[in-house]
């Protein structure tokens, strides 16, 4: 077996070195991005510190209040969970590619005439993982928009908005349909 090579000025007990950084591909709201980083760097810090996206939040970062929600190749994940190398070479959405100033996306619009949120801190998770759901297709009810929206906390309390401006999108997507 190899031994593990240590930092040689450090002396007895010396913790071994860190391994080194990797390249990672990303493709971020169709740019590709090429970053260098540590194998235990998240997807999340990969955004908000390498990539200046700062529209994803770091809530928990125990994947239990979705604030950190992008969409990878259209399917919603929890950013913080996931390693950025794990995502090599994939499309990754952030609420920063889904609209911009002066022309919104529907659930951006939405959000905004349902009053959909009041400290605003969670909203780019919510409305990502609405993105995701309306991608899965599996929510066409309020009760069934709940159930596959319930990752996503607000401290607030803006459900009522949150689901009026998810179900708006979602019915409309019926129509085109």
């Amino acid at each position: 077996m190899k031994p593990t090579p240590t930092i040689p000025s450090a002396g007895f007990g010396a913790l071994p070195e860190p391994p080194a950084t990797g390249n990672v591909t990303l493709i971020i709201n169709g740019v590709r991005r090429e970053m260098q980083l540590a194998p235990w760097t998240s997807l999340l810090d990969a955004l908000r510190e390498y990539a200046d996206l700062t529209g994803t939040k770091k809530g928990c970062d125990h994947g239990q209040c979705g604030s950190c929600t992008v969409l990878v190749n259209g399917k919603r994940i929890n950013s913080c969970l996931t390693l950025a190398v794990m995502q090599d070479g994939n499309e990754v959405t952030t609420i920063e590619g889904l609209g911009q100033e002066g022309n919104l996306h529907p659930l951006q619009q939405a959000f905004i005439d349902h009053d959909a949120f009041q400290c605003g801190y969670c909203t780019p998770g919510q409305i990502c993982s609405a993105q995701g759901l309306i991608n899965e297709g599996r929510a066409h009810t309020e009760d069934e928009i709940r159930e596959l929206m319930s990752g996503n906390l607000c401290r607030c309390g803006a459900y009522v908005g949150i689901l009026a401006a998810v179900k708006e999108v979602v019915d409309k997507q019926k129509v085109k349909l």
